[in-house]
């Protein structure tokens, strides 16, 4: 791709992702979210991409939905997809919402009653260059509830791997622990959560859709067994497995 048609193609997705990003509620709508027990909630999901190694362009597209406390499996999808946009950074939505919004589409017109009620998206939500990330532009897209999970921090907004930064990593105590996200503009835009009382590495959690950071914080907390919480992490997994069973030469 020519510079001066990525620098067209960034200009169309920036204009997409403003308009796209006035739909997004950062509220909790749902009736299960109202309480912390989580009362009528019974499936959550979990999306995530794999690819191939080597190839940025053919990947492994999951989507699980476990059963809510226990987290077991109900469903899972695993379809092999080709990316036809570009990666350019910030805008990895335009390349991986498509075939994650197709698996759920796919899931509400066979099989409706297994459907996610919120889904946990391995990537970033408000927590973005532009406050809309991948788990944004899928709950916009889906309108399903959408949490964004990223386990590594996105340097954005004033947002650094400053000494400070890892001086609040270390005085998350125990499992459940956090510290906000704070933008350079006072706009806490997500938070660092640490997952479990083993792992002293956090996640960082921010809204998509149709939930609030705290519920999104809890949620997510309650979701983990270990580091990653388990519906991204048996999307991982299981994708991983996917391309080691069908490309064993290949697959990363």
């Amino acid at each position: 791709m020519s510079i001066s048609s990525q620098e067209e193609l960034v200009k169309q997705w920036e204009s997409e992702q403003a308009s796209l990003r006035q739909q997004v509620v950062d509220e909790d709508t749902e009736d299960w979210q109202r309480s912390p027990e989580f009362p009528g909630l019974e499936r959550v999901g979990g999306v995530d991409l794999s690819f191939i190694k080597g190839d940025d362009v053919n990947a492994c597209a999951q989507l699980v939905v476990l059963s809510y406390p226990d987290l077991e499996l109900l469903y899972e999808d695993s379809r092999m997809v080709t990316l036809t946009a570009p990666y350019i950074a910030g805008f990895l939505a335009f390349r991986e919402t498509p075939c994650l919004l197709e698996a759920l589409q796919h899931l509400e017109k066979t099989q409706p009653n297994l459907l996610p009620q919120v889904v946990l998206v391995d990537g970033n939500g408000l927590f973005h260059y532009r406050e809309f990330g991948l788990a944004c532009h899928l709950g916009v897209l889906s309108g399903l509830p959408c949490v964004g999970v990223a386990k590594n921090l996105l340097q954005v907004q004033g947002v650094t791997k400053s000494e400070e930064h890892q001086s609040q990593i270390a005085s998350l105590q125990r499992g459940g622990d956090s510290f906000p996200l704070t933008a350079a503009s006072g706009r806490v835009l997500g938070k660092a959560l640490r997952s479990s009382d083993s792992s002293t590495k956090p996640v960082y959690v921010s809204v998509g859709h149709k939930i609030s950071l705290d519920t999104a914080l809890h949620l997510t907390h309650s979701c983990c067994r270990y580091r990653v919480p388990e519906p991204i992490r048996q999307a991982d997994m299981r994708s991983r497995e996917y391309l080691r069973v069908h490309f064993p030469t290949t697959a990363d």
